[in-house]
């Protein structure tokens, strides 16, 4: 019978998934090491570290892959309360990095709760969904539950404050909820109370140099030598780059020191840099290929819960390209979100990786057993 199941779960393994993730974690361990080449120190040897968080978290999605993902419904309401534990728990035992909390230390490991909360909060909304049998048109009342869900673990998150994850967390689960069906006269409420809470968010919840970082992109030389610093000289990396790029570890903007965070925020910069337009233009498209390849694998879901967790997965890939892309390119405010795989980061190595593993578990069990 285990020998059985074993054959069975190797007829179903997605090769296309594996190959894809392979080759783009690979890319990104290239890049952070000529990101990194310029520095000295600690710095210079974090594309080891990001090798060794590979390493783990290939291991903890294959376990994840392994179990058969409707175990993970039953417990899916436990996991989202552990995440919002985390999360109080930061402002408690947290440590202050740059004015901000967002991480809890365990001797000289970092640990981010927000990270995760995107898979648990992905996995609660997937469950809350499948568990919904009546076939009709969601109304304001019917979005009261999820609401409160999503709403709970963003609050926490803009209060650490941590903007990009919060912008994250909630377009993936936002998008997780694109699976129900909701009447019309709701959604306006909804999408126009968004608006509304964006606009106190700005007016009375934002801090002075939050609201430059947002808006600092927009003007063409709007305080270049200030807010407008990073945006500026990411472009400028972009631009030089061309066509087939200046060459591994020749990029001017990393090597001489004058774009910062090329290791979790502007890793892309360096990439384009290096190898220019086709060269980016591949990646682009690897990120491309996995978010379609996701949304295929939810088409073929054998039910709700394996298509929502499908499409959370691929939300996550897409939100995360989206925003640090455009803001790399000046098409989007700087917010501080990581490009999976290039983005140096235990927490958020480890949380794309079991993503990758959840979207395997569904693609494997996709036919009935």
């Amino acid at each position: 019978m285990a020998r059985s199941l074993q054959h069975r779960l190797r007829d179903q393994f997605d090769w296309p998934l594996f190959l894809v993730v392979a080759v783009v974690a690979t890319l990104g361990v290239v890049n952070l090491y000529s990101a990194t080449s310029a520095q000295t120190g600690a710095r210079s040897e974090l594309y080891i570290q990001q090798i060794y968080w590979l390493a783990f978290g290939a291991g903890a999605a294959v376990i994840v892959a392994a179990i058969d993902y409707r175990v993970y419904e039953r417990y899916a309401y436990v996991a989202y309360a552990g995440s919002i534990v985390a999360l109080v728990l930061v402002f408690v035992l947290g440590a202050s990095i740059r004015g901000t909390h967002r991480w809890i230390q365990i001797g000289s490991f970092l640990f981010q709760p927000s990270e995760f909360v995107k898979l648990c909060l992905m996995l609660a909304v997937a469950r809350y969904i499948h568990r919904d049998n009546r076939g009709e048109r969601w109304t304001l009342r019917d979005l009261i539950a999820p609401g409160a869900l999503i709403g709970l673990p963003l609050g926490l998150i803009m209060a650490q404050p941590d903007l990009g994850t919060a912008l994250i967390v909630g377009l993936v689960a936002t998008s997780v909820l694109s699976l129900v069906r909701i009447e019309r006269n709701s959604l306006v409420i909804v999408l126009t109370s968004g608006v509304v809470g964006a606009l106190v968010l700005w007016f009375f919840g934002m801090k002075s140099y939050q609201k430059e970082r947002l808006t600092s992109f927009m003007a063409e030389d709007r305080d270049v030598q200030g807010s407008g610093w990073q945006a500026y000289q990411s472009i400028v990396a972009v631009g030089s780059g061309r066509v087939t790029g200046q060459g591994f570890m020749r990029g001017t903007q990393n090597q001489h020191h004058f774009l910062p965070d090329t290791h979790t925020d502007f890793p892309f910069p360096v990439w384009a840099q290096e190898q220019g337009f086709v060269g980016a233009s591949l990646v682009v498209l690897a990120y491309l290929f996995l978010v379609l390849w996701g949304l295929r694998i939810a088409s073929l879901a054998r039910d709700r819960f394996g298509a929502a967790i499908a499409v959370g997965v691929s939300a996550l890939f897409f939100w995360h390209v989206v925003f640090n892309v455009g803001m790399v390119t000046r098409s989007l405010p700087v917010v501080g979100v990581t490009l999976p795989f290039f983005s140096y980061g235990g927490s958020s190595v480890l949380t794309i990786l079991l993503g990758v593993g959840l979207l395997m578990n569904v693609s494997m069990r996709r036919q009935s057993w």
